[in-house]
């Protein structure tokens, strides 16, 4: 499968199955486009009132010879074992989502935990609980050295006794069961102080800190419970974090709505104020919500996509760039041959975890019982829902079937199909389009970044 496009005067074509990238000149760009349709003379034939005769063959044998070398129309040599993959899949268990506090001291308008309660109830995880799910996760990883636990909420930080807790019994796993504990937090920044900065920069392997952008739109989604802004408190926090961290692994992370389809704006000011590694998602939320973003809405975010994609472009050349998480793909190793197979993970690899200790296959089902795999007392009892999930990828939904970007998202979010469509093998449509923008950007920008 072949993806041709034009992008900030560069052509560009992608070699979907082996994910080879051509940024070529136009007559090999319009050869491409119809060399699997017409024979060589016809293809000559077809352009030559554009383009010279001998140009055309010699992007024609071009063609021939990058085809010859598996860089150009590939053939997937994977779909053919995907039914065999499913069926000897055993998938071991690699990462844990611990709700750690199902509360939150703030009351962002679009928030899908419900100010942390996720359809149920407020409550923290007792040590005793996440004690478990520790036990859980080292017991289920199989041979696997490398696993990973995100302290997540609601807000973690009202829950902190706890989290250390749990880090100090982790790495007390470590030698003995031959693993290595990856650290993660999600926080909102409230609690956030230099004693908690310390410790974070020490056992925490990535932070995210959620802020939405410019003071007005932050404030606006994600103000106190009494309806006060949270932007004032929050940044000067977080820049004394992100600088702590000396600028790595850590993320700040917005989210976008209907009321700041600018968003290019709002990264941009993240990128002002120091920040070095942002990340802005856009809002899911059912569509009668005022904020949800809309089909009719898809034409402006695809002008905010190309015009942050110019800003970054333009910054990195600058010498004071900064990382955008959707535009950090590896063009070098290809599509995860893995990936494509197993999809996201969540349901198999993945799972959530309540603060009573309910097992989830992922942090957007929690609280949905249909969804309820198990607990930390006795395991997962209801296996045949991680194996529904097990079956979930690439190849089993139809909408992926013939989109070129299918091998970069994995498939998209099973939790975002389900709540759009009711089944976890289709796909949010609204969140595909975005996708297929933010690949092609993401070439381009490479693209662009190699002429220097």
């Amino acid at each position: 499968m072949i993806h041709q496009y034009k992008s900030n005067g560069y052509n560009i074509v992608l070699d979907v199955e082996s994910g080879a990238v051509h940024v070529v000149d136009d007559v090999t760009y319009d050869v491409i486009a119809c060399y699997e349709t017409l024979s060589p003379e016809a293809v000559v034939e077809h352009l030559s009132g554009q383009y010279d005769r001998n140009e055309i063959r010699e992007a024609i044998t071009e063609v021939e010879q990058l085809k010859s070398d598996g860089q150009l129309f590939t053939e997937d040599i994977y779909r053919p074992f995907i039914e065999q993959f499913q069926e000897n899949r055993q998938p071991v268990v690699k990462a844990l989502c611990l709700h750690i506090a199902h509360d939150c001291n703030l009351a962002c308008r679009y928030c899908f935990a419900e100010e942390g309660e996720y359809h149920g109830r407020r409550a923290l995880m007792s040590f005793e609980v996440g004690r478990k799910a520790l036990d859980f996760l080292v017991a289920n990883s199989g041979n696997r050295v490398n696993l990973e636990v995100d302290f997540f909420g609601g807000e973690p930080l009202m829950n902190w006794d706890v989290v250390k807790q749990l880090v100090v019994y982790g790495r007390s796993l470590e030698k003995e069961h031959h693993k290595r504990f990856r650290f993660t937090l999600t926080t909102n920044g409230v609690l956030l102080n230099d004693e908690i900065a310390e410790f974070l920069n020490r056992e925490m392997s990535n932070v995210v800190l959620s802020l939405d952008g410019r003071k007005e739109v932050n404030d606006r989604m994600r103000p106190f419970r009494n309806g006060k802004g949270s932007y004032d408190l929050i940044v000067p926090k977080f820049q004394k974090l992100a600088e702590s961290r000396n600028q790595t692994n850590y993320y700040i992370r917005g989210t976008f709505t209907r009321n700041n389809l600018d968003f290019s704006e709002d990264v941009k000011h993240f990128a002002d104020l120091g920040f070095q590694q942002i990340s802005i998602e856009p809002v899911v939320g059912p569509e009668e919500d005022p904020y949800a973003i809309q089909k009719e809405d898809l034409p402006q975010i695809f002008e905010e996509y190309d015009k942050l994609a110019l800003e970054y472009i333009k910054r990195k050349k600058e010498g004071n760039g900064f990382q955008f998480f959707h535009f950090m793909i590896d063009l070098n190793q290809g599509p995860c041959v893995y990936k494509r197979l197993s999809g996201c993970g969540s349901g198999t690899e993945y799972l959530a975890v309540t603060p009573w200790g309910d097992f989830y296959p992922c942090h957007q089902f929690v609280g949905d019982e249909t969804f309820l795999m198990g607990n930390v007392n006795d395991g997962i009892v209801r296996k045949e829902i991680g194996e529904q999930f097990g079956f979930c990828n690439v190849y089993t939904k139809e909408k992926c079937r013939n989109c070129f970007a299918r091998f970069y998202c994995s498939g998209g979010c099973a939790a975002n199909a389900y709540h759009f469509h009711g089944n976890i093998n289709d796909a949010y449509d609204i969140g595909c389009e975005m996708e297929k923008k933010r690949v092609e950007n993401s070439i381009m920008i490479q693209a662009a970044l190699a002429e220097d």
